[in-house]
């Protein structure tokens, strides 16, 4: 039986949108749905042409880049292309930072409020970073 995976990404640091991507990636691999809401500090890494890496919080933010481990743009596309995993960009946030739908990554999703998101969210299982 496959669960109901929620990820809200908030943060712009390297470990936070690694372990979302990772934890995404598996789940859809396992064949979780999974829906991840992409906002405030994350959602600048999904407009087409960022080319700033996400900063590392720590040591091993710092090793991942040096062993070559997949970046968390490319596990979050695996997702998607896995098993259909909604990447759920952030209305306000769209707002805010004045882009639109056809500035995102091809493989994001339409903008969603998040009264909406949290709405779906109900009864699966919420992980936020």
């Amino acid at each position: 039986m496959s669960r109901k995976i929620y990820i809200i990404c908030v943060s712009g640091t390297r470990e936070k949108l690694q372990m979302a991507a990772m934890i995404a990636s598996v789940a859809a691999a396992t064949g979780d749905e999974v829906s991840v809401f992409l906002s405030m500090n994350a959602l600048p890494y999904f407009v087409q042409g960022h080319a700033v890496d996400a900063p590392a919080e720590g040591e091993l933010g710092a090793l991942m880049a040096q062993k070559g481990v997949p970046p968390f743009k490319q596990l979050f596309k695996y997702a998607v292309e896995l098993s259909d995993a909604a990447l759920l960009p952030c209305s306000m946030a769209m707002d805010l930072m004045r882009i639109t739908k056809d500035e995102l990554d091809p493989e994001v999703g339409p903008p969603t409020g998040l009264t909406r998101f949290l709405s779906d969210a109900e009864g699966g299982q919420l992980l936020t970073f």
